[in-house]
């Protein structure tokens, strides 16, 4: 946690003493009433902490804004919803690269039932977006939409973009820095791959389909390697 990260509504109020960002600040950072840190606000401003009151069981902190974050680069991870485990890989670590938004589809050869997953049913699937933002040292979380399938997610793209998918079995041609261009929207499949009729969607769409080399990734590292590649290029 490199940035504490407070909601808009929670500067001034008490926070539990176990709220693992209370914990940060008093057991990592060692920080005693009076104390700065550094501190920002949800899809807000950057800014200076102040430890404000120290209780038995709450914690209350006073904030500073300093600066604007930088805004996010205009690229868009459109991927098929993957089983949770995978998924909160995906949230902290696009989050903490700095992407636009994370688009989820339904896809053919996808489990329907990852879907009913607590990670969507409560808002745990914001804690990772904050945590990868936190660590990042940025106040900006991702948009995160859900789409019924991946025409959907395709037409909800904005216009203009770059698009890229990529496609293990069918591409021939290797993702690299000079192709993507942002904005940019790159896909990724399931575990078990795309079906003829969502890559004849994504053709349609304008994807182009690339690879990442011969060796079969994650779905997380893919999208990793995939945002750094871009980023590379940027």
């Amino acid at each position: 946690m490199n940035i504490v990260l407070f909601e808009p509504g929670e500067i001034g109020a008490a926070l539990s003493r176990a709220d693992p960002r209370a914990v940060h600040v008093l057991e990592i950072l060692r920080r005693k009433e009076g104390d700065l840190f550094d501190a920002g606000i949800v899809n807000g401003p950057l800014g200076k902490g102040t430890v404000a009151q120290v209780g038995p069981g709450a914690v209350s902190f006073r904030f500073e804004a300093v600066s604007e974050p930088t805004p996010a680069d205009p690229l868009h991870v459109v991927v098929a919803l993957p089983r949770p485990q995978t998924a909160r890989k995906i949230l902290n670590e696009a989050a903490s690269l700095g992407v636009a938004s994370i688009r989820f589809f339904g896809s053919e050869k996808g489990e329907p039932g990852y879907g009913a997953s607590t990670l969507w049913r409560t808002l745990e699937w914001r804690r990772h977006l904050v945590d990868g933002a936190s660590q990042a040292f940025d106040t900006r979380l991702p948009d995160v939409m859900h789409h019924p399938g991946l025409g959907a997610a395709i037409a909800a793209l904005p216009a203009g973009c770059t698009r890229i998918a990529l496609d293990n079995y069918e591409a021939t041609r290797r993702m690299t820095p000079a192709g993507a261009a942002f904005p940019l929207a790159i896909a990724f499949g399931p575990e078990r791959g795309w079906s003829a009729a969502e890559r004849a969607l994504l053709r349609s769409g304008g994807f182009e389909l690339e690879h990442l080399g011969a060796r079969v990734l994650r779905t997380e590292t893919a999208v990793v390697a995939a945002i750094s590649i871009a980023k590379a290029g940027a």
